[in-house]
């Protein structure tokens, strides 16, 4: 039964669930594809979108990206196809993943007698989550995949006989090998086997429930001709996809053979702390609640299966040097129901629902904020706004674009992939000569780079706080 005190929650977690997903949709069409990581998949979808090459990825016209699978380049691509190439379409598919496992949890729990709005408003008062609710990126996509296969596993294990609960378990996990590959196996396989070790008897009931044979063959189907068609069109995929981005990239700090950047090095065990900072204030509930009940957290089964989802990605990525807060995505969906497993136990349910709040209330007041002072376009860590004042795909579509050093991919979206890359002052006086008018986009921080003759041939047109264009007199 619903106790009272829910009761009179469920309004406040419903208004605030409804109103969190609207601002949430107004963010994915308003705020300017960011770079580098937002910009660069968006850009990767649209070079899909327009040269209709759907096996290799590329990062620039001929330039193949094989850094990750094309599962999340694909629903973005696929969206543009419906709604134009702009970023409310880039971001929609990771909006609409997010909505789906919220609806997903949001029915589990009813049946419980739970609230069916308690799951969303916990998610959406996650940082992590809310940003990730609308994001071009591969996290969301491998997010999904590990949350129906871990879903279903669960389905599968608790209800009689054979349910499409295990079929479904093959299907997640065939996608998820095309969401970031092999290491969603690494993501969910551990803490599965684990939590069958804390009773043997669950080892017999997976072969008994699962149809394992048929289930190898539907990921194997859905995964393998993917991966064998881009190894076919760009010799060398697979070693540097399984070799260098599923192993070096982890225990190699600062890994050098990474093609499209470099390793984002941290202190090991920093994944504990973006826990801490990215899913507040649900985290430290929920590890409060754990300690306080820990005689009892392993024998009862869903809270040691939610145990072991929620931790095992954190204690993988421990020993990783090379790592973004974004790897604490996984862990979410587990602390969420362990949250609301919990949920009874709690007394100062108000005091809660208003610190949840702090995070979004913060991005709430700072869109608007910046909106009604026009320092938007200012703040962005995006040339979508300067490009926009230029005209360069209206009145000055023809003009040439030359990014000093190196191109932004906010630059690439933004222009249709037009933009191109001057990188040196021979090749900046070369272009200087062809005597029409050119557009220069220069780093603020680079411009000392530039002989002071060279600039006095450009004019300045427009900037913001890291770039500056100019444009030849």
């Amino acid at each position: 039964m619903i106790s009272e005190k829910l009761k009179n929650n469920s309004k406040i977690f419903s208004v605030s669930v409804i109103v969190l997903l609207i601002f949430r949709l107004l963010l994915t069409a308003t705020i300017p594809l960011l770079d580098k990581t937002e910009a660069r998949y968006a850009e990767i979808a649209r070079i899909m979108q327009e040269t209709k090459q759907w096996i290799v990825l590329q990062i620039d016209y001929g330039v193949p990206f094989w850094a990750k699978p094309p599962l999340s380049t694909w629903m973005s691509a696929a969206s543009f196809e419906l709604f134009g190439v702009n970023e409310f379409a880039s971001r929609f598919p990771s909006f609409l993943l997010s909505l789906i496992l919220i609806i997903i949890a949001g029915k589990m729990v009813k049946k419980e007698g739970v609230s069916f709005y308690l799951p969303g408003f916990i998610l959406l008062t996650m940082p992590e989550f809310l940003i990730h609710t609308g994001v071009v990126s591969t996290d969301t996509s491998l997010e999904f995949c590990i949350t129906i296969m871990m879903i279903s596993f669960w389905q599968t294990m608790k209800n009689e006989g054979k349910t499409y609960w295990n079929y479904l378990f093959f299907v997640a996990l065939g996608f998820g090998f095309l969401s970031k590959g092999p290491l969603i196996t690494v993501l969910t396989f551990p803490p599965l086997f684990l939590w069958c070790c804390l009773d043997i008897k669950r080892f017999k009931t997976i072969f008994s429930k699962f149809s394992i044979i048929p289930g190898v063959l539907i990921t194997a189907i859905i995964a393998i001709p993917w991966y064998y068609y881009a190894e076919k069109e760009t010799p060398g995929f697979l070693d540097y996809f399984i070799v260098g981005e599923h192993y070096k990239r982890f225990v190699e700090p600062g890994w050098k053979g990474d093609l499209y950047g470099s390793g984002h090095s941290q202190p090991k065990g920093m994944i504990w702390l973006y826990l801490v900072a990215f899913v507040f204030p649900w985290i430290q509930i929920v590890l409060y609640k754990l300690w306080k009940n820990r005689p009892l957290v392993f024998k009862n089964s869903w809270v040691s299966f939610l145990l072991l989802w929620a931790f095992w990605t954190p204690l993988f990525f421990t020993i990783s040097s090379n790592i973004l807060h974004t790897y604490v995505l996984p862990s979410a969906m587990p602390i969420m129901f362990l949250v609301v497993y919990f949920w009874e136990e709690f007394t100062r349910k108000k005091l809660l629902i208003s610190v949840a709040l702090f995070f979004p209330v913060v991005v709430f007041i700072a869109y608007f904020g910046w909106f009604a002072t026009g320092k938007l376009d200012f703040k962005m860590n995006s040339d979508k706004y300067l490009l926009e004042n230029l005209k360069v795909t209206t009145v000055n579509k023809e003009i040439p674009i030359y990014y000093w050093k190196v191109k932004n991919y906010s630059g690439q979206f933004y222009t249709n992939g037009k933009a191109q890359v001057i990188k040196t002052e021979m090749q900046l006086d070369s272009v200087q000569t062809l005597n029409k008018k050119l557009f220069f986009v220069i780093p603020t921080k680079m411009e000392k780079e530039i002989s002071k003759k060279q600039l006095d041939k450009m004019t300045l047109t427009q900037s913001n706080y890291k770039t500056s264009i100019f444009v030849t007199k």
